[in-house]
């Protein structure tokens, strides 16, 4: 097995993502036919976390696991050599064919790190057991306390964190608990986090990028600007008003 030297660099490692202009694709198809790589699409990351939000559809789990095969990681999720999914007969095309003609930017390369995804955490979380891993044990706990345990371990160690919307097995309060996680990353500096999630509360990390991505582009934006925010502040204000006239539209 391949043993990786962390850097003593301060993170972020990958600077830049962005497609190769004169790669041959087809527009038709998935996910060529996302609107957001129509274009020329850059995305740069300047500090350790980076939060992307936006509605579903747009693309950021496609966009996250592309960085996830550059990086070395199963676009299913998991770490390098971690290969927790079957893919042999798969019919679903993947973020992992924006490959193909996405460049990036690092310094250094790195080679450690993980991919968190919320459909695939069982199946990792399975691997890592019948792998007989003495640190494993996840699903021995309830959804969400196995999210927070395979977060808090893995996440204890230098590199790469990819988190596809962490907060889908998390209550308010635990996304608290996961902020802090996130927050110790910060004051570490030894591990880049870009993050892909629908929960405001996530989204409020102090010192890190939020990022608006829509049909047609990717650029900062501020919490309370954010769709997710306004819908979520609308609902606690009228509840039973907001829900009611949600209904009959």
């Amino acid at each position: 097995m391949v043993r990786y030297r962390h850097t003593t660099l301060p993170p972020p490692y990958l600077k830049r993502v962005w497609l190769d202009g004169e790669a041959e694709i087809d527009r038709r198809v998935y996910p060529w036919c996302l609107p957001l790589f129509r274009g020329d699409f850059s995305l740069e990351f300047d500090v350790p976390v980076t939060i992307i939000a936006g509605e579903n559809g747009v693309g950021k789990s496609t966009l996250l696991e592309a960085i996830a095969v550059l990086a070395g990681f199963d676009e299913a999720g998991g770490g390098p050599g971690h290969r927790a999914v079957d893919h042999s007969r798969a019919l679903e095309s993947s973020g992992g064919a924006l490959v193909s003609a996405l460049k990036a930017s690092w310094l250094p390369k790195i080679g450690q790190g993980w991919f968190f995804r919320a459909e695939s955490l069982f199946s990792v979380a399975r691997y890592l057991d019948d792998a007989g891993s003495r640190s494993a044990d996840f699903l021995s706990h309830s959804h969400g306390e196995g999210f927070l345990r395979l977060f808090e371990e893995r996440c204890a160690r230098p590199g790469l964190f990819l988190f596809d919307e962490p907060e889908s097995a998390l209550s308010p309060l635990r996304q608290f608990d996961f902020l802090k996680l996130l927050r110790r990353i910060q004051s570490v500096g030894q591990a880049q986090v870009i993050m892909a999630t629908h929960s405001p509360i996530l989204m409020a990390l102090p010192q890190a990028r939020l990022l608006g991505m829509g049909k047609y582009g990717i650029d900062p934006v501020e919490l309370e600007d954010t769709p997710h925010f306004r819908i979520q502040r609308q609902f606690a204000f009228d509840p039973h008003g907001m829900v009611r006239d949600m209904l009959e539209e």
